[in-house]
């Protein structure tokens, strides 16, 4: 039986990175929501639309195309927006200052959900965010919630971006997350919140082979039942 898989949680915290592991483990595809909402933040900054205006929202909307890409190289499924690999681009800090802003927006939400949970029709899938338990597949049959300390998500964050931006200090990540946690969190469409019927995984102390070990173990679980 397949199943689908919804992994929710705070930036940082290992989400992508599990769901990969766990998606190539059991078979199944991947799909990274946060990658479609930086896709989109992407198309709005690089075409100067004033997400403000909900006008210039629908219009912009209208003119974006998603999809996942395989990238051979890499074994991953890559961003493409507008028939753009834009896989690198989207991890740009100018990208994550405004991506929790842009993806608050009722509009662009509204876009994005419909296109995954189409992804979803044929479960088989996993795909992690921040309301994918709760809003994009409420009956998922298993619903992980990871979390961790945040001194070491700003630790992990500050260590995948300082490569490709150099003058980077660890105070602006510091201050990027905790604003992208509030905007999550206190968002008025679909904020990030723990599912009801949610497990918990808290990888502060894990390593990334104890941590799938464990979301393997639940999937397991729920797909024999």
């Amino acid at each position: 039986m397949s199943i689908i898989i919804t992994i929710d949680g705070y930036s940082s915290c290992g989400k992508s990175t599990l769901a990969r592991q766990l998606a190539r483990e059991l078979n199944y595809l991947y799909i990274d929501s946060g990658a479609m909402y930086r896709a989109i933040t992407l198309y709005f900054l690089r075409n100067h639309v004033d997400w403000a205006v909900v006008a210039e929202v629908h219009k912009a909307l209208d003119e974006i195309n998603l999809h996942f890409e395989y990238n051979s190289h890499t074994g991953q499924s890559d961003m493409v927006l507008n028939d753009e690999n834009v896989e690198a681009l989207i991890r740009d800090m100018l990208v994550s200052e405004h991506v929790s802003e842009v993806a608050a927006i009722k509009e662009v939400r509204e876009f994005s959900v419909a296109q995954q949970q189409k992804m979803g029709e044929k479960k088989g899938i996993v795909m992690d965010g921040r309301d994918i338990g709760t809003t994009v597949f409420p009956h998922a049959e298993l619903k992980i919630f990871v979390t961790a300390d945040p001194a070491v998500r700003v630790e992990r964050r500050f260590k995948e971006l300082i490569e490709r931006n150099p003058n980077l200090t660890i105070e602006e990540v510091k201050n990027n997350l905790e604003l992208r946690d509030y905007t999550d969190s206190n968002r008025e469409f679909s904020p990030l919140r723990k599912a009801a019927d949610a497990v918990e995984l808290d990888n502060t102390h894990l390593t990334r082979e104890q941590q799938l070990a464990t979301a393997l173990k639940w999937a397991q679980e729920r797909i024999q039942d």
